[in-house]
């Protein structure tokens, strides 16, 4: 009877710990043994990083707030937009590079309010702060904190978030980075 042997499988490549290296591992084919791909990535569970962005509509947007989101968009609402809860004082940030065009609280509904131009057709809203952080004229830079999140005008802390284009509200989630 003849003796069995196992194929000879090659050591794998030594990985350098030095950080500014890279090493690419390829699948090293050996006869009688099957390469199985790596499965594909997870899609991450949290939130992403403070600055993940999406190109969308020529703006590059960013999530204003860390928080849940606890209603989507309506175009039907008294106050089309979307409302992430959070605690008060929470950081509320510019979701875009633009120029502040309203700081005030003189709209019925939204309590402390930020409004943001970034072009020529689109606005980001910011409402219920408890402190408004910026004033009108102000250039500001996307994921800078705009105001300090509160319940003024809502029954709760949070933040109302709108995006206007050509003055109609449409939905945020359409524009910001997915979570």
């Amino acid at each position: 009877m003849a003796a069995h042997t196992t194929p000879a499988v090659p050591a794998a490549p030594a990985i350098s710990a030095h950080p500014a290296k890279s090493v690419s591992v390829e699948p090293v084919p050996v006869a009688g043994v099957a390469v199985v791909p790596a499965p594909p990535a997870l899609p991450p569970s949290r939130p992403p990083a403070a600055g993940a962005a999406r190109v969308a509509g020529g703006v590059s947007w960013r999530w204003p707030v860390d928080g849940t989101l606890i209603s989507r968009f309506n175009s039907s609402d008294a106050i089309p937009g979307i409302e992430i809860a959070g605690h008060s004082g929470d950081s509320v940030r510019a979701a875009a590079d633009g120029v502040v065009v309203y700081s005030g609280n003189g709209l019925v509904g939204y309590g402390e309010l930020v409004i943001i131009k970034h072009n020529d057709s689109f606005l980001s809203a910011y409402g219920h702060n408890r402190k408004r952080l910026v004033k009108e004229g102000q250039q500001v830079t996307a994921g800078q904190q705009i105001a300090e999140m509160g319940s003024t005008g809502a029954t709760r802390d949070e933040l109302e978030f709108q995006i206007r284009k050509d003055g109609n509200p449409v939905d945020p989630l359409s524009y910001l980075p997915p979570r």
